[in-house]
């Protein structure tokens, strides 16, 4: 089988098993946006050992960037100078300057990756009610952002690992 049907048949194949999980079984602690986010960073760094480990380091990296940052806004008082908008436009671009300056360490240099995770998270904070307060930040329970993105983003990358090496074993026959 040539390289490109191999790849969409492995892919389309198994974002079938993700979605069966993600509205089954595992649903409402696997979000299938985030998994499929991470499974294509996965192979747009390169779909390797390397494109695995960064986009899942980096990605949970960016994940905490944002649990840190979601933590501080619920210190805003809205009531407060400079305001709710000004304050949560600070303390973003002062934590987002943070994540890309911490790619001076060799491990957390995959900055694209960092964005996704933080990103990923910010889209469950902002599109899942009553998750953006104090006690879902820091409680220990699956509508943690740190543990449910960081999962997603988990399970998705290595999803993209099997789809790719599905598709490698396919090409070979």
């Amino acid at each position: 089988m040539d390289k490109l049907t191999a790849l969409s048949l492995s892919i389309g194949v198994l974002a079938g098993v993700a979605t069966f999980l993600a509205v089954g079984p595992l649903s409402g602690v696997f979000f299938i946006w985030a998994a499929t986010i991470a499974w294509a960073a996965y192979f747009f760094l390169g779909a390797s050992k390397e494109a695995l480990v960064n986009t899942i380091v980096c990605g949970i990296f960016g994940v905490l960037m944002a649990w840190i940052t979601a933590l501080m806004l619920t210190e805003v008082n809205a009531d407060q100078f400079p305001g709710f908008s000004a304050s949560a436009a600070i303390i973003v671009a002062v934590v987002v300057l943070f994540m890309c300056l911490a790619a001076n360490i060799p491990q957390l240099a995959t900055i694209p990756a960092s964005v996704l995770g933080y990103s990923s998270t910010f889209a469950y904070l902002l599109q899942t009610p009553d998750t953006l307060t104090k006690d879902v930040l820091l409680g220990v329970a699956l509508t943690n952002p740190l543990v449910v993105i960081s999962l997603s983003i988990v399970i998705g990358t290595y999803f993209g690992q099997f789809s790719a090496q599905l598709a490698a074993k396919w090409t070979k026959g």
